[in-house]
């Protein structure tokens, strides 16, 4: 299975259930692994063929920014399906960071896997 990454992507946000949490935003970490074939692309040399990371970011970055969540749990889940539905990937691995969270501690967070839906026959 081939796929495609984005490592890295930091997007400020609304997140945390503490009041203190809910007054600030703070930085989120977001690595993600998403299935897609990438032969189409690799032959044509056309990017209308790939899955675009920079079309993925930009609209994570988008959605993250307007979230209001109180768990990481939430967002993530709601950022693989955004994935799958609106980029069509059959498999998503969402790893969410969220530095400084806890002290001592570099970053605290979840990954999570995510296939689309079966397609009925």
């Amino acid at each position: 299975m081939d796929k495609v990454f984005i490592e890295g992507l930091e997007i400020e946000a609304l997140i945390g259930i503490y009041d203190w949490e809910r007054r600030i935003r703070q930085p989120l970490c977001f690595d993600l692994e998403m299935a897609f074939d990438n032969r189409r692309p690799a032959a044509t040399d056309d990017i209308a063929d790939t899955l675009d990371y920079k079309a993925v970011s930009k609209r994570l970055i988008e959605y993250v920014e307007q979230s209001d969540f109180g768990l990481v749990e939430t967002l993530a889940e709601r950022c693989a399906e955004l994935v799958i539905r609106e980029f069509g990937v059959r498999w998503v691995r969402l790893k969410l960071s969220k530095p400084g969270a806890v002290r001592g501690a570099r970053a605290v967070g979840v990954v999570i896997e995510r296939s689309a839906p079966a397609k009925e026959s």
